[in-house]
C-alpha cells in the first residue's frame, strides 16, 4: 500500500507523515512540488493507493492536480487537505467525485489525529471492495447465479435513539459472498441489478433474510425494528405491497416493525405506480423512509407528494458537520423541517463524538454510523449491544455533567 502526500509546505508533509506512521502506515512519499508528483503518476498511476493533496499550491493548484488524477486514470482514493474555508473544500471534494475519483473525505489544517484515524479506517474498510472491483468484472449472469445459489448475505448496522441510547433497530445491508473476489459491497452490484432486471429478485432475497433474522432476534427476546433498502424500480410493481405482507406473515413479524428505505437512484417520469404502491404500504402501517435525503433526486417534492414518515439525512451532510458551518446550517434546517412535518429524523454517517454531540443538540431522533457501530453479521449484535450500553452510560454522564 503506497501513500502520496502533495503539499508545498515541507513541515506539513513531515507532520502528516509522522501521524500516518503512528497509525501504522509507513509507505509514504511526500512531494513539495505538484509537478513532481504528477510525473510519478504519469509513469505509474496504479502504483499509488491513496493521495493526500493540498489545494493551495504554487505552479499547479490542487484543482488542477485533481484534474490530472482523472486524466491519468488514477484508481486509488483521495483525501483533500487544506487551510481554505469549508465551502472551497467541499467544492473540491465534489469536483473529484465528478471525475469518478473515490474521495475519502476532507481534512482541515492542522490535521486532527482523530479525523485522520477516521479517514484511514474508511480507507481500510473500502480497500478490499475496491481491489475486488479492479480485479473482477461482474456480469449479469454471474449475479443472477449468485441470487439463485444464495450467495447473498445481510450485515446489520444498529440505529440508536439519541436521547436514551436505546437500540431501536437495524438496517439490513446486503453483501455478495463471491468465491473469488470475497465480500463484495452493494455499490458494485446494485446498479448491475437495476440495469438488468434483477433488482426485484435481489430485494426479495434481502427482505426474506432480514425478516427471518428479525424473528430470530424476537424469539431471543430482542424486538428490533428492521429497515430494508428498496429502489424506485421495486415500487413499479403494483403487487409489491402484497409481496411484503406475505413475507412478513411467513416470518411472523408485524408490518409495524418494518421500515422500507427508499432510494431514488434514477429519475422517474411517471410516479403514479410508485405513489400507489407507497400509499398502500403506509396503509398497512409499514414505515417509509426517504433515504439519502438531500442528494440525487431526493427533494422537497418527495416530502410533499409521497407518504414518507421518516427522513434519513445523508452522511455527506452529517460527517464532519460539527466543524463545518455550511453543513451545520443544512443539518439544523433539515432536522427542524423534519420535526415540523412530524417525521422521525435519522442521521447516517455519525462518525465522531463531535458529530453525535451536534446532532443531539439539534434534536435529531436516531443516529447511525461508525461512532455507534459498523455493519456486522447478525451473530455479533448481542456482544456489540453489551459494549454499547456501557459506552452509552459514559456518554449520558458526559451530556448531563
Amino acid at each position: 500500500m503506497n501513500l502520496m502526500l502533495v503539499d508545498d509546505e515541507g513541515f506539513a508533509i513531515k507532520l502528516l507523515t509522522r501521524q500516518l506512521a503512528q497509525l501504522g502506515y509507513d509507505s509514504v512519499q511526500g512531494y513539495e512540488r505538484a509537478a513532481d508528483a504528477m510525473a510519478v503518476l504519469d509513469t505509474d498511476a496504479h502504483g499509488v493507493d491513496l493521495v493526500f493533496c493540498d489545494l493551495q499550491m504554487p505552479e499547479v493548484d490542487g484543482v488542477e492536480f485533481v484534474r490530472h488524477l482523472a486524466h491519468v486514470g488514477y484508481r486509488g482514493a483521495l483525501v483533500v487537505v487544506s487551510g481554505e474555508d469549508d465551502r472551497i473544500l467541499h467544492a473540491a471534494e465534489k469536483l473529484a467525485q465528478a471525475h469518478r475519483i473515490q474521495v475519502l473525505g476532507v481534512l482541515s489544517k492542522p490535521v486532527e489525529p482523530q479525523r485522520l484515524r477516521l479517514i484511514m479506517d474508511r480507507f481500510d474498510a473500502h480497500r478490499g471492495s475496491a481491489d475486488s472491483r479492479s480485479s473482477h468484472f461482474f456480469s449479469a449472469s454471474e449475479f443472477r447465479r449468485a441470487i439463485h445459489d444464495k450467495a447473498l448475505v445481510n450485515h446489520y448496522q444498529p440505529k440508536v435513539a439519541m436521547d436514551t441510547g436505546a437500540l431501536l433497530g437495524v438496517e439490513a445491508l446486503v453483501r455478495w459472498q463471491h468465491p473469488q473476489a470475497g465480500l463484495v459491497y452493494p455499490d458494485q452490484f446494485i446498479p448491475l441489478a437495476e440495469e438488468n432486471g434483477l433488482i426485484d429478485a435481489l430485494t426479495v432475497v434481502v427482505l426474506e433474510k432480514a425478516l427471518e433474522q428479525a424473528r430470530a432476534w424476537q424469539d431471543a427476546g430482542l424486538s428490533l425494528h428492521m429497515a430494508v433498502n428498496v429502489s424506485m424500480d421495486n415500487l413499479a410493481a403494483l403487487d409489491f405491497p402484497d409481496m411484503v405482507a406475505e413475507q412478513a406473515a411467513r416470518a411472523g413479524v408485524a408490518l409495524t416493525a418494518l421500515t422500507l428505505e427508499v432510494t431514488e437512484s434514477r429519475l422517474m417520469r411517471d410516479m403514479r405506480t410508485q405513489l400507489d404502491t407507497l400509499a398502500r404500504l403506509r396503509l398497512r402501517r409499514v414505515s417509509l423512509s426517504i433515504d439519502d435525503f438531500g442528494t440525487g433526486h431526493s427533494s422537497l417534492v418527495q416530502l410533499r407528494d409521497l407518504p414518507f414518515n421518516e427522513l434519513k439525512l445523508d452522511r455527506g451532510f452529517v460527517t464532519g458537520a460539527a466543524h463545518n458551518e455550511s453543513l451545520k446550517a443544512i443539518v439544523a434546517a433539515t432536522l427542524a423541517m423534519a420535526g415540523k412535518l412530524g417525521m422521525t429524523s435519522v442521521a447516517e454517517g455519525v462518525e465522531t463524538l463531535e458529530d453525535w454531540t451536534l446532532l443531539h443538540a439539534l434534536g435529531c431522533d436516531v443516529a447511525q454510523g461508525y461512532f455507534v457501530a459498523r455493519p456486522m453479521p447478525a451473530q455479533d449484535l448481542p456482544a456489540w449491544l453489551q459494549e454499547w450500553q456501557s459506552r452509552w452510560r459514559g456518554l449520558a454522564n458526559g451530556m448531563t455533567a
